[in-house]
């Protein structure tokens, strides 16, 4: 038996590691539980918005960040079949950082872990948390240890207790059992449908794309967009609906899914072809799906949501980190301002209700403008006439990155 924690928060991506360094530092004894070795690449974002700096400066990892991190971002753009429309990005004039930068996922991780484990979080990695039963205060987490010690082949299994649980998993990933009377399974089998997203994501040297743009790409069925990261690394990431994947396969039948993606975004659009002339790809496709944008935030006692596990936005606006170390920041205030140390008994509903309230005012306003753009990106019909008219106004693209939170000062603690 390891333990208590006075919170256990699942998965280690910026949602859940940044979680578990504020409460840490605020001398909550935390444990971290992440299933995959690091470093590893994640098909995921890897756009830090300049607003998000301050609040890396609080983690322990800004200075990092800045010194590694790609160009700053300080142009928008949008690509439609041979049309390629630039512009100002917006900067955010609140901060000191007044744009954004790109950074891989796997540097950025690995650097908030490290910062985790140096303010005393009890990390276990690679491990999977299987399932959660009991009530707040006191709930058991079964825990399979992924690492193999000597000759030991299959997990070890531990049990972990926590007054608290935090669920930061990947929103496409299984996540655990909880077994409470709340709800019975976190993860259900969920029936196939057209509009289903699949994420793609690959990462390429020697491109010919511009330091500094940030490019939406609009395509039939989909949307994409590219950006150079550190060490001179441009990630190339896409999604593409259930049903255009199925015809894109048929056409290209025994081609792998990853060879068919880069034909397609390279035929379809005249920028992307020009940027990848000559690269040269870091391995093969990622791919991760189905994804399905929305919120998922729950009510169950004692048991919190953050990241993409709390809501998950259309990739197109590149505001997933955002959201994921904001939604933690959020979380972390409310979880502080309880009379307890940790909270307790009515104190956890008071904390959810707020949490909830100030997820849904912070994040579903750019949700549904990120839903707009994806639909507008993957309708021809629509995208075609947005194009001629950013070539006559390409401004609206500044106006758009500010709408969609590129030029916004992160979350400011509650009074």
């Amino acid at each position: 038996m390891i333990d208590n924690s006075d919170a256990l928060v699942i998965g280690a991506g910026p949602a859940g590691s940044s979680t578990a360094i504020l409460l840490a530092q605020a001398g909550w004894r935390v444990s971290l539980i992440e299933q995959h070795a690091y470093p590893r690449q994640k098909v995921c974002g890897e756009c830090i918005a300049a607003g998000n700096f301050a609040l890396l400066d609080e983690l322990g990892i800004g200075p990092a960040v800045r010194r590694i991190a790609g160009a700053e971002l300080k142009q928008v753009g949008w690509m439609h079949r041979d049309t390629t429309i630039t512009a100002d990005m917006p900067p955010c004039t609140e901060n000191a950082d007044r744009y954004g930068r790109a950074l891989g996922r796997d540097v950025f991780d690995s650097l908030l872990i490290a910062r985790a484990r140096a303010v005393g979080v009890n990390i276990m990695q690679p491990a999977r948390v299987r399932k959660v039963w009991g009530q707040p205060g006191q709930f058991r987490c079964e825990i399979d240890d992924l690492s193999l010690k000597g000759d030991v082949k299959s997990p070890t299994k531990a049990t972990l207790r926590a007054s608290i649980i935090i669920d930061a998993h990947g929103s496409w990933e299984s996540g655990p059992q909880f077994d409470t009377a709340g709800e019975a399974s976190h993860s259900l089998r969920l029936s196939q449908r057209a509009s289903d997203l699949f994420a793609f994501k690959a990462t390429f040297s020697q491109s010919a794309l511009a330091p500094g743009l940030l490019p939406v790409v609009a395509l039939k069925g989909g949307y994409g967009g590219m950006v150079l990261a550190n060490e001179g690394r441009t990630t190339v990431a896409l999604c593409l609906r259930r049903d255009a994947l199925r015809a894109l396969r048929a056409k290209k039948p025994g081609v792998p899914a990853g060879t068919a993606i880069e034909a397609y975004l390279q035929e379809s659009c005249s920028g992307m072809r020009a940027a990848l002339r000559d690269a040269k790809r870091n391995g093969s496709w990622l791919t991760v799906g189905p994804l399905r944008p929305g919120t998922r935030l729950h009510a169950i006692p004692g048991m919190f949501r953050v990241g993409n596990a709390s809501g998950e936005s259309h990739p197109l606006i590149g505001e997933g980190i955002s959201m994921a170390l904001q939604s933690s920041k959020l979380l972390v205030e409310n979880l502080l301002g309880s009379a307890n140390r940790v909270p307790q008994g009515p104190e956890l509903g008071a904390a959810h209700r707020a949490y909830a309230s100030a997820w849904r005012e912070s994040f579903l306003p750019r949700m549904r403008l990120a839903a707009l753009y994806a639909h507008i990106a993957m309708r021809t019909q629509l995208a075609a006439p947005v194009a001629q008219s950013l070539r006559q106004w390409p401004a609206l693209l500044t106006t758009a990155a500010r709408l969609a939170g590129k030029a916004r000062p992160a979350i400011h603690p509650p009074p």
